[in-house]
């Protein structure tokens, strides 16, 4: 799946992308390593892996987690 990087902190090597509805979804260190990258700027479009997470607590929905980061290529 595509998508939009949206934010990124080199020093925790997490951020959030943008999917092509608006809708953020944030990715964390393991992700981010899983891609092997070393650095991403907002609005590079990337090329990610969701996953479903568990529901929340008091019967909040599941949520999409991303389990790769990587960058898109043509």
């Amino acid at each position: 799946m595509q998508a939009t990087a949206y934010t990124f902190d080199p020093s925790t090597r997490s951020g959030s992308v943008l999917l092509d509805d608006g809708t953020p979804v944030p990715f964390d260190t393991a992700a981010f390593d899983a891609g092997g990258l070393r650095l991403l700027r907002p609005g590079q479009r990337v090329r990610i892996e969701l996953a479903e997470g568990e529901a929340g607590g008091e019967g909040a929905p599941a949520g999409r987690r991303v389990t790769l980061v990587t960058l898109q290529t043509f």
